[in-house]
């Protein structure tokens, strides 16, 4: 007798998808191994400078809690509690203003670049990267400020050099304005574009120049400024305020908005 053939079900198994493991890359902010050079902070290069081996601690973000330091040359390890067997105690000390340390000293080089309370306070670690890093920031600022001394007005310019130079800024002429304005951009970059920008530093000029003018008069305290002709008070200087300060905020007032013409008519006069 012959046998039935039986049917058999197929069942179709969706491809199945490769995942590849990619190794993931070395961090910017990876350790190293190289010889690194620590300098004294400051202009004084003694002969011999220690600072402290031991008796220094670190906190540890992932453990929650304050480590010992110490630096032992036979150690593998500036954790205290890593470390095995005796502890003999090394001393650190910069000669000349600095310490070179060979890529081979680990140990130290990971406690003076990671760990040290000290570091950016008593030396710093010399790097060319980020040193260089920081003069393009600061040669683009430079820049930024020259191309704006060079554009800017006369009485922006006035306004601005009077908080340099305060009042001999009168008697400067165009020409030694222009001048000093362009050597105080490129000598303070940072502290002429915030000048730039702050739109109070022409009012407070224009407070000034009345004063020199006998227009208006602070008094003698500086709590308080007068017309010069009738000793009228117009406005009082708030406490720890500067008094040309508060000025150039209160001719901004309504009040203040009025003075400002009559005082503009009188310069123009």
């Amino acid at each position: 007798m012959a046998k039935k053939a039986t049917a058999v079900e197929t069942v179709e198994v969706a491809p199945q998808e490769v995942v590849t493991k990619t190794p993931p890359k070395p961090t910017k902010n990876a350790w190293e191994i190289k010889d690194r050079v620590y300098y004294l902070k400051g202009n004084k290069k003694p002969l011999s400078r220690s600072i402290k081996a031991a008796g220094i601690y670190y906190f540890d973000e992932e453990k929650g809690y304050e480590r010992e330091l110490k630096y032992c040359q036979n150690q593998k390890t500036s954790f205290v509690d890593e470390m095995k067997g005796d502890q003999r105690l090394e001393h650190i000390i910069f000669r000349s203003g600095n310490l070179f340390v060979p890529k081979n000293q680990q140990t130290l080089q990971k406690l003076l670049s990671l760990y040290h309370p000290h570091k950016d306070q008593i030396y710093y670690e010399y790097k060319p990267a980020k040193l260089a890093e920081e003069e393009i920031d600061m040669l683009n600022m430079q820049v930024d400020a020259l191309v704006a001394a060079k554009n800017i007005d006369i009485d922006m310019a006035e306004a601005i050099m009077r908080v340099e130079v305060g009042s001999k800024v009168s008697e400067m002429s165009s020409k030694e304005l222009k001048r000093d304005l362009l050597l105080f951009a490129r000598r303070k970059p940072k502290l002429f574009l915030e000048l730039v920008s702050d739109e109070n530093v022409q009012l407070r000029n224009f407070g000034i120049k009345a004063t020199e003018l006998k227009i208006i008069k602070l008094s003698q305290d500086q709590r308080h400024f007068v017309w010069a002709a009738s000793d009228r008070k117009l406005m009082t200087v708030p406490f720890d305020e500067h008094p040309y300060s508060a000025l150039a905020s209160w001719f901004k007032t309504d009040e203040g908005m009025e003075v400002y013409s009559n005082i503009e008519k009188r310069l123009n006069a």
